[in-house]
């Protein structure tokens, strides 16, 4: 889960999909995207089930999952960036899946994080991602670039333009966001925000590059957010039986994991009764 592959492919299928804190699982013997942002974390059916998987992942025990009950939550809602261009769908979902929290106690407030509208600018050229991805491949793509599917060997590419000046700028901008992220979100047990902001799109609609990429940055934008400030992630299916699948994310800051295992335990029962 660079910026989303664990919890995209779980929102999209209606399973459960986690981003551990990155420093606690190794990412050894995995061909790297970004060696900054990558993590490796679970999908499963349930969050007990990512649960034991994430333990046994980073090589802790296995630990009964306690949930937290809903009453008493403390949910930041942030209107900045999460919340624009969904689709009325994914929207409606969320929305519901609010209610039904708020209904049953837990304290939902929405607010401001302009510290969201950063992380555009750090990836205006690629950010970590092609220039980490670039340095891996560049020979493999001089070599054998014919068998890279250009959507992915062309935005490795954009990394061959990313300076050295650059790189550091982007380490420096978010160190800095991490922390003040770290004070904004202090107040709250978790941020809660739809995973995607569209629904699956399918497939034959994305043939043309231009839907490609419009669907692509819109199912990674809010995942994306939660790797940039270096914390942990996880979402869970809140539509209703029957419609297309929509997924419902907790984060918190890094070293939140069991936190955000426990008040998603908690918000698991509470949308799925």
């Amino acid at each position: 889960d660079t910026g989303g592959s664990c919890r995209i492919p779980a929102a999209y299928n209606g399973i459960v999909g986690f981003k551990p804190t990155q420093r606690r699982i190794p990412i050894e013997g995995g061909v790297p995207l970004s060696f900054t942002l990558d993590s490796f974390g679970p999908l499963a059916r349930t969050v007990e089930c990512c649960a034991v998987l994430d333990a046994i992942l980073a090589d802790e025990p296995v630990r009964p999952l306690q949930a937290r009950t809903v009453k008493g939550m403390r949910l930041a809602v942030p209107t900045i960036v999460a919340l624009d261009d969904l689709d009325a769908h994914v929207s409606r979902s969320f929305e519901q899946a609010l209610d039904t929290l708020s209904r049953q106690g837990a304290s939902i407030e929405r607010i401001e994080v302009p510290e969201f509208l950063d992380v555009a600018v750090m990836n205006s050229k690629g950010g970590f991602a092609a220039a980490e991805s670039y340095a891996w491949h560049r020979y493999l793509i001089e070599s054998h670039g014919d068998v890279y599917d250009p959507r992915v060997s062309s935005r490795i590419l954009r990394g061959q333009s990313i300076t050295a000046a650059d790189y550091i700028d982007i380490l420096e901008a978010r160190k800095s966001f991490i922390a003040r992220a770290a004070v904004r979100f202090a107040p709250y047990d978790a941020v809660v925000m739809p995973t995607c902001a569209i629904a699956p799109p399918r497939i034959a609609d994305l043939a043309d590059d231009h839907a490609f990429m419009k669907a692509n940055l819109l199912s990674l934008r809010n995942c994306t957010l939660t790797n940039m400030m270096d914390g942990c992630a996880i979402s869970l299916p809140c539509h209703r039986h029957g419609e297309a699948p929509v997924g419902f994310m907790l984060s918190a800051v890094g070293g939140s994991d069991r936190r955000i295992f426990e008040l998603a335990a908690g918000v698991e029962a509470a949308i799925h009764v």
